[in-house]
């Protein structure tokens, strides 16, 4: 086929600038197949594919999930057991994953060099669409029967790398009580079911039932294509055509999302949760209320729904917000309380943890009445334009994260390619916002929002999920109770061929592919150098280091200060004086009217404290506190003055505004413990390693987890909170002897200019030296420590003391971790 006849293959459907975004977006679609191309050019070189898929599960298997996972096991073009992290070791990228969402699923990669870009097109392409799905994949990566050791007489157990990934993940309490709220909220469409697979249904699902999931869904008349980056979209269908699309012809499999059917009255239900025997199970109840919103995928309903969410939700000075934080029916504002905006209909929810059963109705009573007195009474037209503030950065904001720029693009614009709505129009926010600045002109359109949206919609949920200390052990005798039948009805043939399988299994997992049938990269095609962003010195003085780069309108600005010494006490103490620093009053103005200020006229303010072992040696430790904020540059002044005069002017006499954020900050640290397990169990192991090391351990690790618990319980003592405020008063006093140094990231034609704010508004700050110089005592030595908490697995880390940062073995041994993680802890674990 020739290079005009492949071109051809696709038909231009429109193109369109986005300059708020620096692209141009291309449509095509496929005339043989109906697979569309979303093509975002750009002159960034960085990359970025990705095929997604419409995956619409009807049952708690994971089906969707095993496939993404089986699916990259091995393809008819690469035959080889794992190509997937065999090419991780041969390739440049900047990023490669696999997704599995609610009703898609999708495979993304990036590279900055073009070969390794095009070698990782083929493999992906021919992964997705020529998988060999090998049974005994599907059995690594789903599930399977084992016997515990090997023997016929030991007892079954299930193993599989998707069943025990989903264990973990449903261990979190949060993460069961936004699939219990979703299962009731949509009671008939593919979001009632788990699409990463409910443990005690994964199981259930069958070899032939994958292979048929499979066929059905991974077609390309159900496939969008997105690409991102300085590759021409014509390049990008000679490669789609040749490697794919050339071999399929048209097909409609009837995939698709239903609406949900609509309640007439409003729900409750009562579900439990696991917790620890013998823990407490005063104040651990979540209380939510949800309701079904309108389509995701049109532009307006969706950010009339985000101005409804952030007007109610924000900051503490939000109406909802402010109430769920005075409220003494619950410990914290729910973590799912906002918008969710990912599914084909929208939800939004608020919702209280910390609270007890029993306390629904006077819940629903403090929701609803917070939102009749809104939608009676209206709100400041300036917090509505304010929220427009917040969307318009959004936009604008070219954020890093930990996925590349175009990854975020792309990745914005799935949803509604595959639920019918106009992906480019999701993505140029500005006409739409344009319609709502004019909207928020009349008073009664926000009081009407409220009502439709929510007062006036029947489709509501208010689910209560309590404690029960039970749970866990009644859910594994059940287990084990099925395990011991299934065994029971084996005859010694079947015992056997459970045992071979597994002998089957593992010498596949431990056989040697030929890895010279994939594409690599050579060591010609790394760079010799690489691109460093270059600072320089302020005109205004040396303590001013700017950066001048494309911004998108939007300048950051940090003050950094030397940490000076503090004792042990003001070290532990230091996260909780970052948290709240720029949460409370300055000035003359309490904390409600500064949440204001920073939501009108920034993109956020915050700080955060950053403590470091010498490059050389670990053990000499150096401290440093930073404030940081982000505006438009319209606003930059603004900006600088907010820093300055919470810096120079906070106030430390809010004390039942501490109060509530100790208590928010619990609630986040105590869901840490299952979402972020492997971290936490990596600092206790390497908590005896370093100063620096022992201090993460003490302030953010398991024992600063044990510790803000105790803070919280002991603030219910007035004593206690007033002493709490005299310390964080005199640690501030301590921090502002710090020698000061700044920050600016901004355009070229703005950045000096904020340099200059800075020197008049610093102006007695620039040269003053430190008054005495941060230090941790030295420490190494090894741990060994259990901490018991409720959740299905274990997490499990062991530390090795090497070299600091600056030795020569440092390189080596940072390659070898790679190493060690990708070619042999992976196979030997996670396999």
């Amino acid at each position: 086929m020739t290079a005009t006849s492949q071109h051809q293959a696709f038909r231009l459907i429109r193109t369109q600038a986005i300059e708020a975004l620096h692209v141009d977006v291309q449509e095509y679609e496929h005339e043989a197949t109906g697979a569309r191309h979303l093509h975002f050019a750009s002159d960034n070189t960085e990359n970025v594919f990705m095929v997604g898929l419409q995956t619409v599960p009807t049952d708690n298997s994971g089906v969707a999930h095993i496939l993404e996972h089986t699916a990259l096991c091995g393809s008819e073009k690469y035959p080889v057991r794992d190509p997937f992290f065999m090419m991780i070791r041969r390739s440049l990228n900047t990023f490669m994953n696999a997704f599995t969402s609610s009703d898609w699923t999708a495979y993304p990669f990036a590279s900055k060099n073009k070969k390794d870009f095009n070698n990782l097109l083929d493999v992906y392409l021919d992964a997705v669409f020529f998988s060999r799905l090998d049974e005994m994949d599907f059995l690594q990566e789903g599930h399977r029967l084992e016997f515990e050791e090997d023997s016929v007489d030991s007892a079954l157990c299930y193993k599989g790398v998707v069943y025990n990934e989903m264990k973990g993940a449903m261990s979190s309490p949060v993460s069961q009580l936004w699939q219990t709220l979703t299962r009731h909220l949509y009671p008939t469409s593919t979001y009632h079911y788990n699409s990463g697979g409910d443990p005690e249904h994964i199981t259930d699902l069958s070899y032939e039932q994958l292979k048929s999931f499979y066929s059905k869904h991974y077609h390309p008349s159900n496939a969008v294509f997105l690409t991102f980056g300085d590759i021409s979209a014509e390049e990008h269908h000679r490669k789609f055509q040749d490697a794919v699309l050339s071999r399929f012809v048209k097909e409609d499999h009837g995939i698709g999302v239903t609406d949900e059917k609509r309640y007439c009255a409003p729900i409750r239900v009562l579900e439990n949760y696991p917790v620890e025997q013998g823990e407490s199970l005063e104040n651990k109840t979540h209380i939510v209320m949800g309701w079904l919103l309108d389509h995701s995928f049109d532009l307006e309903q969706n950010l009339e729904a985000h101005l409804l969410s952030n007007v109610l939700f924000e900051n503490s000075a939000a109406p909802l917000q402010r109430a769920l934080e005075g409220s003494d029916l619950g410990h914290a504002p729910s973590p799912l309380c906002g918008l969710e905006d990912s599914n084909k209909e929208m939800a939004f929810a608020c919702g209280l943890e910390g609270s007890n059963a029993g306390s629904e109705a006077a819940f629903e009573q403090l929701v609803l009445g917070v939102l009749e007195d809104v939608a009676s009474n209206g709100v400041p037209k300036e917090r509505l334009e304010a929220v427009l503030h917040q969307l318009e950065l959004s936009q604008r904001e070219i954020s890093g994260d930990s996925y590349p720029y175009g990854l975020q693009i792309i990745l914005g614009a799935l949803s509604p390619m595959l639920h019918g709505g106009d992906p480019v129009a999701l993505l140029d926010l500005e006409p739409v916002l344009k319609t709502l600045r004019e909207r928020i002109e009349d008073p009664q359109y926000f009081k009407g929002l409220v009502k439709r949206l929510l007062l006036d919609n029947p489709h509501r949920v208010t689910l209560t999920m309590r404690p029960d200390e039970n749970f866990t052990a009644e859910r594994h005798r059940l287990l084990e109770k099925e395990l011991a039948a299934k065994k029971a009805e084996l005859d010694d043939a079947e015992k056997q061929a459970i045992l071979d399988q597994a002998h089957r299994l593992k010498a596949r997992q431990e056989q040697k592919d030929d890895e010279s049938i994939l594409p690599k990269v050579g060591i010609e095609d790394v760079p010799v150098s690489m691109h460093f962003p270059q600072s320089r010195e302020s005109k205004v003085g040396p303590s001013i280091t700017i950066y001048e780069q494309g911004t998108n309108g939007i300048v950051y600005e940090q003050i950094i200060l030397d940490l000076p010494e503090l004792n042990e006490e003001q070290h532990r103490l230091l996260p909780i004086y970052t948290a709240v620093v720029t949460e409370l009053g300055v000035g003359d103005s309490d904390y409600m009217h500064m949440q204001n200020v920073q939501s009108a006229v920034t993109g956020g303010v915050g700080a955060f404290s950053a403590v470091k072992g010498g490059i050389d040696n670990e053990q000499e430790t150096k401290g440093k506190l930073v404030f940081s904020g982000k505006a438009l540059s319209r606003n930059h002044g603004r900006l600088t003055e907010l820093l300055h005069d919470t810096l120079e002017s906070v106030r430390f006499d809010e004390s039942e505004r501490v109060k509530e954020l100790v208590a928010q900050m619990r609630a986040k640290k105590e869901q840490s413990v299952t979402n972020a397990g492997h971290s936490l169990a990596m600092g206790v192991a390497a908590s005896r390693m370093s100063p620096t090391s022992q201090l993460s351990y003490q302030v953010a690790g398991m024992q600063g987890i044990k510790a803000i618990k105790a803070l919280d319980e002991a603030l219910h003592e007035p004593k206690e909170l007033e002493a709490l405020m005299a310390r964080l008063a005199e640690l501030h006093a301590l921090v502002l002897t710090g020698k000061r140094r700044f920050l600016v990231v901004a355009e070229a034609d703005m950045a000096e200019a904020m340099a200059e704010d800075i020197g008049r508004i610093h102006a007695d700050h620039l040269q003053a030296e430190a008054a005495s110089e941060f230090t941790l005592p030295p420490i190494r030595g090894e741990v060994k420590e259990a901490w018991l908490t409720s959740t299905q697995v274990n997490f499990c880390a062991k530390a090795y003391a090497t070299v600091p940062v600056g030795h020569a073995d440092a390189p080596a041994l940072s390659v070898l971790g790679g190493f060690l993680r990708n070619g042999y802890l992976h196979r030997a674990i996670r396999e």
